[in-house]
């Protein structure tokens, strides 16, 4: 890196909307990084708990930076976050989840060796319960950079708060698409894996915390929809890429394997569009050689 980029300045962005129960725990992480050229930036996304969240945020003082909006999503309020920081770097950090000591110092020591300051950095993370009692570690494969977006569509892989992203590379007034409600998250890691390289840091960085009180547990059928158009949409996006973007996996059995993952994960709708994809990419060469096959096994037949 270049000397005046050897210690750039992160972001830590937090959303919250009625997070009084975790807030001060999340904040409490950000506060706590080893590596000290930070700002920690809340967004109170129109909190309706009689001011529990607001009271949390304010007892910190000049710590933090402190943003109030009227109730928009997680999209807006970390949309709002971004425009209001001065950092080099932008790490997000839900109100409920928490980062350990080290999160950005390893992340930006990582970012020194590779000498790739527009990259995305990911990592593994731990998973933690209501109570912040350990359930297990989640340890990523690496991932060529060229196969990421391809990945992510088979795989939801990428916790969004292990990453670092470059300011530069948002390049857009609200980067995070405020009309969704639970993809806004992917919506945008795939728009950046069109243009930038994504490195797996091979680290545990962060605690997720898993509870009932968590967005996509309480979306309900409006999640399920969502997702299936989030799917669609990219999906068409792959299909219009070059052949050779799938040099080592053609279009055919690309779409052929996204479709089982979607029927897996139950998103029929996105299925059906993936398995259409993968038949209108048949080769030709396939087609013929299965044809003759049959061919020759129908002669073969008795009758």
């Amino acid at each position: 890196m270049k000397s005046s980029t050897l210690d750039p300045k992160v972001s830590i962005i937090i959303p919250v909307y009625n997070g009084a129960n975790y807030l001060r725990e999340a904040i409490d992480s950000a506060l706590n990084q080893t590596y000290k050229n930070i700002e920690v930036i809340v967004v109170n996304d129109g909190s309706n708990d009689e001011g529990k969240t607001e009271e949390i945020a304010k007892s910190y003082g000049n710590r933090i930076r402190c943003f109030h909006k009227e109730n928009g999503g997680v999209a807006s309020a970390l949309n709002l976050g971004i425009r209001n920081m001065t950092g080099a770097y932008f790490s997000w950090l839900s109100h409920d989840d928490l980062y350990y000591p080290s999160k950005i110092e390893e992340q930006v020591k990582f970012l020194k060796r590779t000498n790739q300051e527009n990259s995305v950095i990911y990592s593994d993370y731990e998973m933690i319960d209501e109570n912040s009692r350990y359930i297990k570690n989640v340890r990523l494969k690496n991932v060529e950079s060229k196969e990421i977006l391809k990945a992510l569509l088979c795989k939801s892989f990428i916790h969004g708060c292990t990453l670092l992203i470059p300011k530069r590379c948002i390049k857009y007034e609200n980067p995070f698409n405020e009309r969704l409600r639970s993809t806004q998250d992917y919506d945008l890691w795939c728009r950046l894996a069109l243009d930038y390289n994504f490195i797996h840091l091979d680290k545990v960085l962060i605690k997720s915390r898993q509870h009932p009180g968590q967005g996509t547990r309480t979306f309900g059928r409006s999640h399920k929809k969502e997702c299936n158009d989030f799917f669609i949409f990219w999906i068409k996006k792959l299909e219009e890429r070059q052949n050779d973007y799938f040099i080592d996996d053609s279009k055919t059995f690309y779409f052929a394997r996204l479709s089982y993952s979607l029927l897996r994960r139950r998103f029929y709708y996105s299925m059906l569009v993936a398995i259409m994809m993968s038949i209108k990419n048949l080769n030709s060469r396939i087609i013929n050689d299965a044809g003759r096959t049959f061919r020759n096994v129908f002669k073969s037949t008795p009758r």
